[in-house]
């Protein structure tokens, strides 16, 4: 797969899996949630923007869109030092040196023009050559799209333009947490991950990324779930509840982002959850980064990957990705409804019960009954 995922432990694939199982390894642990996706009480939130693009029948993991945030701190960095050259700097020449002539103030102010038109552009030239290097990853990057009308998940590889269709309750899927070493030392890891290792060829198919915790990286993963069983059906309802987000916004960021925080900001002051202080130097801020200019920026940015990604995928997975009748939607297992429905009891008594030890629960009692 063309999505490398975070340098997190891998499961064991010579071993079979359910939900419910748990594999120890080195500094932590795997649980596994899948095969038999069931639900794991947890929102479905995916705090960490790994959810695409979603709509009535497909929804995409990976890929992801550019932030207005980067386009924000670039053009601030610039444009604030530009600011400073230009009238910080020759106030403080002015009162450090009162009598100074005009000719003199006016060489400095020459001086500290170039310097803030020149000295700024060298920081921007730097941060956009990264910010450049990270979309050229999101353009050739192709997400794993989920169908929930034909209840399978679909892995294109990138170098082959291969497409591997995987039945969504024999998709593998697991949280992580492990104790891991980088250059600031011992830290803990968690991440969330899916897979399949494919039928012919063994091959192992995989997206993983890392998330803040690990009730997070189980709501990432009921986020997916909760999709692909009818019970979300918008990204409004599994993001981040604190973003600037409208109930109707494109999944990209934009414009529409900068005024949905201007909106917010505007109900924090009139409730008094911020002072006259905190909403001056927020404005402050948003002006140095000259207003709606990133998300102008941003959105451009988001239209040219739009137009980029469907090329990429082969022509079948676009067929496949198309609407079924509702007749021809694929229904769950006996098998998944009976486990689902044995979980939902099982939480209903004790709903303080870990996810493992509720699934493990659910899956002897169904073994006791066949």
């Amino acid at each position: 797969m063309s999505n490398k995922g975070p340098d997190l432990p891998q499961p064991e694939l010579s071993q079979p899996h359910h939900a419910g199982d748990v594999e120890a390894i080195p500094g932590g642990r795997i649980t596994y949630l899948a095969p038999l996706p069931l639900s794991t009480g947890q929102p479905p939130l995916d705090m960490s923007k790994a959810i695409s693009e979603l709509n009535d029948t497909w929804l995409d993991v990976g890929g992801g869109w550019p932030s207005v945030s980067i386009w924000q701190l670039m053009i601030s960095t610039w444009f604030g030092f530009l600011l400073l050259c230009l009238a910080g700097f020759p106030i403080i020449i002015w009162l450090i040196i009162p009598d100074i002539t005009i000719d003199e103030f006016s060489l400095f102010y020459k001086i500290f023009f170039w310097l803030g038109t020149l000295g700024g552009l060298v920081p921007l030239l730097i941060m956009y050559l990264g910010y450049y290097s990270g979309i050229k990853r999101l353009k050739n990057s192709i997400p794993v799209r989920f169908n929930r009308q034909r209840r399978e998940v679909c892995f294109t590889l990138t170098d082959t333009q291969e497409t591997v269709y995987v039945p969504w309750e024999s998709l593998m899927a697991w949280v992580v947490e492990a104790r891991g070493a980088t250059q600031y030392g011992v830290q803990q890891q968690y991440g969330m991950g899916v897979g399949y290792a494919h039928p012919e060829t063994g091959q192992w198919l995989k997206l993983e990324y890392m998330t803040a915790g690990l009730p997070l990286a189980i709501s990432n993963w009921e986020a997916i779930r909760a999709y692909m069983e009818y019970e979300v059906h918008s990204l409004h309802e599994i993001q981040d509840p604190h973003l600037p987000r409208g109930k109707d916004d494109p999944p990209w960021e934009g414009v529409h982002t900068l005024r949905n925080a201007r909106r917010r900001m505007r109900e924090r002051r009139a409730k008094g959850e911020v002072g006259p202080i905190f909403t001056f130097f927020w404005y402050a801020y948003h002006v140095i980064e000259l207003w709606n200019l990133p998300g102008y920026l941003t959105e451009w940015e988001a239209k040219r990957l739009m137009k980029s990604r469907p090329k990429l995928r082969p022509a079948e997975v676009e067929e496949w990705s198309k609407p079924l009748p509702k007749d021809q939607w694929a229904k769950p297992s006996d098998e998944l409804v009976r486990l689902s429905a044995e979980v939902r009891r099982i939480r209903e008594r004790d709903p303080q019960r870990s996810v493992e030890e509720v699934f493990a629960e659910a899956y002897r009692k169904e073994g006791s009954e066949v």
